[in-house]
């Protein structure tokens, strides 16, 4: 069982990466923190001072179309905020 399943790169956590040394990925739904620090950890060799978690929901939709109502839904995920030690870092593009 894999606890990272990928990184998060958008605008806002890099803003985070860059000032307040945060990285955030997207984890296992069944992972608890001390799982997910010490996987960070063994992954990109650096030391994890907090880690903040979050479950997201999924999202429903319904779109109304020719051959009638169709309904769907997104994956429901869950998403880990990891702080590092001043002057780490982890890079994602060098380890993908």
């Amino acid at each position: 069982m894999s606890i990272i399943i990928k990184p998060i790169v958008t605008e806002k956590v890099t803003k985070e990466s860059e000032v307040l040394n945060r990285f955030g990925f997207v984890v296992d739904r069944k992972a608890n923190k001390v799982q997910i620090k010490k996987a960070v950890e063994a992954a990109y060799g650096v030391n994890v001072l907090s880690v903040n978690t979050m479950n997201v929901r999924p999202d429903r939709t319904t779109k109304y179309t020719k051959s009638g109502l169709i309904s769907g839904k997104t994956n429901a995920i869950k998403k880990a905020i990891v702080q590092v030690q001043e002057g780490e870092t982890i890079d994602f593009y060098n380890n993908i």
